[in-house]
């Protein structure tokens, strides 16, 4: 019987971007895949060779190009590329529950719990946690040394500001939905017992900032660890994974290729 043929899978990859979510699903699924590496310009923008690929120049970027077809289907968005690889190369997985509990397919209400889950989770990392993760970056350099010392002064307070009044408590509510929500989902994971899509895509934002989270405000004279330990308990479990591993090896492979020093 011969093999059926499979998509061709290319990862636009960009330094000190957001792709290894995407290049650790790709490792839990077990498709072959090529990478296409980018340099960041010496300003920390996108080269302009990306916008060939998508016109928003981002990473990440994938693009699958069918059997029998030459023209690529190109995917961005972190969540919009999980989804959908997901749903079409995930099915002999758990990386996405099942959608509908039996007897109620097709019927609004008929879903599971854990797949409600899976979706909601996946929009919220991108809606809701990435916006303030990504504006506290941007307010932390505003106290950092690229700012030139004469101006700092001023920048720090406005940053500081911003914190104290907006990041902060965004970030704390978030943190304490997350704590609440692993504590009911029945299992080590968002979506109950095994490791989904949707822990995936956070996966990033979790492990990049979680030594970060202290310097975001006093956290009521405690630590967050000391707050939420169910979510730090998740955070080091995601990073035992061994897909988790093999990304951050392939990360450290891509960085060298590219002459860049790795950090974790």
């Amino acid at each position: 019987m011969a093999t059926e043929e499979q998509p061709k899978i290319k990862l636009y990859w960009l330094e000190k971007s957001r792709a290894q979510n995407v290049l650790w699903l790709l490792e839990e699924l077990g498709v072959e895949y090529e990478l296409e590496t980018f340099r960041r310009r010496s300003d920390q923008s996108a080269p302009d060779d990306l916008k060939k690929i998508h016109p928003l120049g981002k990473s990440p970027v994938i693009s699958i190009t069918p059997p029998g077809t030459a023209e690529p289907i190109v995917l961005a968005e972190s969540g919009f590329i999980v989804q959908y690889m997901t749903e079409h190369f995930g099915k002999d997985t758990t990386l996405m529950p099942k959608r509908y509990r039996d007897g109620q397919e097709g019927k609004s209400g008929g879903e599971t719990v854990a797949w409600l889950r899976w979706q909601y989770f996946l929009h919220f990392t991108e809606g809701t946690m990435m916006g303030s993760l990504v504006m506290a970056m941007v307010m932390g350099n505003l106290k950092s040394r690229q700012v030139p010392f004469f101006i700092r002064p001023l920048t720090s307070m406005i940053a500081s500001q911003i914190f104290a009044r907006l990041i902060y408590p965004s970030v704390k509510s978030q943190l304490a939905f997350l704590e609440q929500q692993l504590s009911t989902s029945g299992g080590d994971y968002l979506c109950g017992e095994h490791l989904t899509a949707a822990d995936i895509l956070i996966s990033f934002g979790l492990i990049t900032a979680k030594e970060q989270f202290q310097t975001f405000g006093d956290w009521e004279g405690r630590t967050p660890s000391e707050l939420y330990p169910r979510l730090f308990a998740y955070i080091d479990r995601l990073e035992t994974l061994p897909g988790y591993k093999r990304s951050v090896q392939k990360v450290k492979e891509i960085d060298e290729s590219l002459g860049i020093k790795f950090q974790l």
